[in-house]
């Protein structure tokens, strides 16, 4: 696992680069989301995006077992 700072890191990267596909859709910022979702599921040990977001903000300083639950409202 990651440590937390690259964690942080590449959560801010890839939430801030989906608000740009939101905008813009660019093959180069679906190219880089692309690498930071393989990143991170790498770093977390986990299969897809989602479950990698939600595995390395639990891996964060102040994170509690609430945040981001996979629990369906």
């Amino acid at each position: 696992m990651a440590h937390p700072v690259v964690l942080r890191n590449l959560i801010e990267q890839y939430e801030t680069l989906q608000v740009l596909q939101a905008e813009n859709g660019s093959d180069e910022v679906r190219r880089r989301m692309e690498d930071l979702a393989y990143t991170l599921c790498v770093s977390t040990g986990t299969r897809d995006v989602d479950t990698a977001l939600i595995a390395a903000r639990h891996r964060l300083p102040g994170a509690r077992p609430e945040d981001d639950s996979v629990l369906t409202a």
